[in-house]
C-alpha cells in the first residue's frame, strides 16, 4: 500500500523514544523526511542515525518543548534548516508522575503545558503553511484516559481537552480548507523502554498481570509499533476523510462507548 508519503517534511515531538521513536522510524521507512526532537541527546543521535541521519533528509532537535517560547524557537530552526512542514505529530506528553487529585495549580499547569499548550502552539506555528499549500496532516496523541476514569486527574482532564481540541479544530479545518487534516490517536497501555509499566513489569508484576486480567481482553499490553501504523496511515494522502477523527488504538482496553465519528 502507498501511502504517499515519500518527500513529505514531518515532525515528530519526542521521536527519541517509545512510541515517538516507533512513528518516526515508520515515517521514514515509507520515504518521508522526518524531524525529531527531544531532550535527550544520546537517544536522538541513536535514532537519527538509525533512519539515515541527515544525509537521508532527516535532522534533530534538543528541546526541552515545554520551555517559555521554545515552539517558537523551534519552529523558526525548522523553517531555517529544514523547510516548511507537511506533517506535525503531537506526541510527545506524560503524566509527569503528577498524580495527587489535590495537587497545586502549579503541577496542574506542568501537565496541561506538556499535553495540550505546546501542541495547540506548534499547530498554530505550522497550520498556516499547510493551508496556503492546501496539503497538510496533523496527528495528536491522546490516550484512552481522555475518554474514562483511568488514570491521575490531571493526565485525563487535560488528555480529554486535547482530544475535544482534536474534534473540534477538524471540523474547523474541513470547512476552512479540505486537504488539511486534524485526527487524534488513543493509544492504549503500550510497554516502553523505561516507561511506567515497562517499571511496573519488573518490580510489580503482580500488579501488572491482575491489570492484564481484568482490563485487556488480548491478554496483554500493546508495543509502540502496533500504535505507530495507525499513526502513519493518519499521516497519508489515504487520510483525506479523516477531519476530526478519534482514534482508539487499544485491543478493546477502555470501557467507554462512543461515536468516535458522530457529531
Amino acid at each position: 500500500m502507498d501511502l504517499g508519503l515519500k518527500g513529505k517534511k514531518a515532525l515528530v515531538s519526542g521521536g527519541a523514544v517509545g512510541i515517538g521513536e516507533a512513528i518516526v522510524k515508520d515515517l521514514a521507512n515509507e520515504g518521508a523526511r522526518v524531524v525529531i526532537t527531544s531532550r535527550d541527546e544520546s537517544r536522538l543521535k541513536k535514532v537519527l542515525n538509525e533512519i539515515g541521519g541527515e544525509a537521508a533528509g532527516h535532522y534533530g532537535i534538543i528541546s526541552n518543548i515545554t520551555d517559555e517560547g521554545a515552539p517558537g524557537k523551534l519552529a523558526q530552526e525548522i523553517q531555517s534548516n529544514f523547510g516548511n512542514l507537511d506533517i506535525v505529530v503531537n506526541n510527545v506528553g506524560s503524566t509527569l508522575d503528577v498524580s495527587d487529585p489535590y495537587c497545586s495549580l502549579s503541577d496542574w499547569k506542568k501537565v496541561y503545558r506538556l499535553n495540550l499548550e505546546v501542541a495547540i502552539e506548534l499547530n498554530n506555528l505550522f497550520i498556516p503553511h499547510m493551508k496556503k499549500q492546501d496539503w497538510g496532516r496533523i496527528v495528536n496523541i491522546s490516550s484512552t484516559a481522555s475518554m474514562e476514569n483511568n488514570g491521575p486527574v490531571p493526565f485525563c482532564a487535560v488528555k480529554a481537552a486535547l482530544t475535544a481540541y482534536t474534534r473540534s479544530m477538524g471540523r474547523i479545518l474541513a470547512i476552512e480548507t479540505k486537504n488539511v487534516v486534524m485526527s487524534a490517536v488513543l493509544p492504549g497501555i503500550v510497554i516502553t523502554r523505561g516507561g511506567h509499566w515497562e517499571k511496573v513489569l519488573k518490580e510489580r508484576p503482580e500488579h501488572a498481570e491482575q491489570y492484564i486480567k481484568e482490563r485487556c481482553p488480548l491478554g496483554r499490553f500493546g508495543q509502540p509499533a502496533e500504535i505507530s501504523m495507525m499513526v502513519a496511515l493518519l499521516c497519508s494522502k489515504l487520510a483525506s476523510f479523516c477531519q476530526g477523527s478519534i482514534v482508539p488504538v487499544d485491543a478493546g482496553q477502555s470501557r467507554h462507548y462512543y461515536n468516535v465519528n458522530g457529531l
